[in-house]
């Protein structure tokens, strides 16, 4: 299956529904995803359950407020780099904010992702970390 940008579009919409079903037609179950950083939500996340449950962290963490805006899509062949500005605010800390820049790499494989990592652009990596601690 030929990877679009579309198609990278549609699994991020899935990830955002929380349906699981909808998720694994574009997240393998076998699955990793490295999430840079030094904090309680970096390291490797094996399999599709452990980065669901990152997912969830994030979330709870932030009181839902994480967002990752997609300002780029570039596909070369069966690997993909989405370039966005994520932002946070910490959950009950109204003045703890997150605003940095980040570049997804994903492969994929037969149209689902099938390893992902994540970089923040210059001095980001430590706002994540001060952000998640």
């Amino acid at each position: 299956m030929l990877v679009t940008k579309e198609r990278v579009e549609a699994a991020y919409v899935a990830l955002g529904s929380g349906e699981r079903a909808a998720i694994e037609e574009y997240w393998d179950r076998d699955m990793t995803w490295l999430v840079p950083g030094e904090s309680q939500v970096s390291g490797m996340k094996k399999g599709l359950d452990e980065f669901l449950a990152f997912m969830q962290l994030v979330g709870r963490l932030s009181g839902n407020s994480f967002v990752m805006e997609r300002h780029g899509v570039l596909i070369n062949g069966d690997q993909t780099v989405d370039l966005s500005h994520n932002t946070g605010t910490r959950a009950g800390e109204p003045d703890r904010k997150l605003a940095i820049d980040v570049a997804h790499l994903l492969r994929w494989r037969d149209g689902k992702v099938i390893d992902g990592r994540g970089a923040i652009f210059g001095t980001g990596t430590t706002e994540y970390n001060e952000f998640w601690a």
